[in-house]
């Protein structure tokens, strides 16, 4: 079993405007087991509008674990990436089918974000899917939801097609994708 990796975070204090010093803010992230279930169904269920049930999430675990991350800080579960590998068309063009990470669900906890933790189970679900000999990864996401638009352009991924009414409540959605 492989080690949970740490990051780690300096936040600047400061009092009156002036930097009296810094928060070293760490979290670890490491692949989800069985018992972290409840916590990231309540991260599901607070961050999203698309809520999944406990047979979904326990599947994308079974058959893709190197996938399924969470982020975990003072022993607290606080966000968690899973996905799929799937066989399709790629989504730059090229002709015939490839293996391609897609990124189901990421959530964190709205007091945790802004702290590199997205960023990171990113990363981390990518080295999974490359151990799955996946060539692409990709994702959907709210035209609206710039935040993580943007964090998703810092990794490399641009947009490469729109899905109209995607969403239950009828709004749009980017399909994001980056070569792997």
């Amino acid at each position: 079993m492989r080690k949970a990796v740490k990051y780690g975070k300096k936040i600047p204090i400061e009092r009156d405007g002036t930097k009296v010093g810094q928060l070293q803010q760490t979290f670890q992230l490491r692949k989800f087991n069985i018992n972290d279930l409840e916590q990231v169904m309540h991260i599901n269920r607070v961050c999203l509008p698309e809520n999944y049930t406990d047979y979904f999430f326990v599947d994308l675990h079974r058959r893709f674990p190197e996938t399924f991350i969470v982020a975990e800080e003072d022993g607290q579960v606080v966000g968690y990436i899973m996905c799929r590998i799937e066989l399709g068309f790629s989504n730059f063009g090229f002709s015939g089918l490839t293996k391609k990470g897609h990124i189901v669900s990421i959530a964190v906890l709205p007091e945790h974000q802004r702290k590199g933790i997205g960023h990171a189970l990113i990363t981390k679900a990518m080295e999974g899917m490359k151990l799955y000999k996946a060539k692409q990864c990709f994702l959907e996401v709210r035209v609206t939801n710039t935040q993580a638009i943007n964090l998703y352009k810092k990794l490399g991924f641009q947009v490469t097609k729109t899905i109209r009414n995607y969403y239950a409540d009828g709004e749009d959605a980017y399909v994001m994708s980056v070569k792997l």
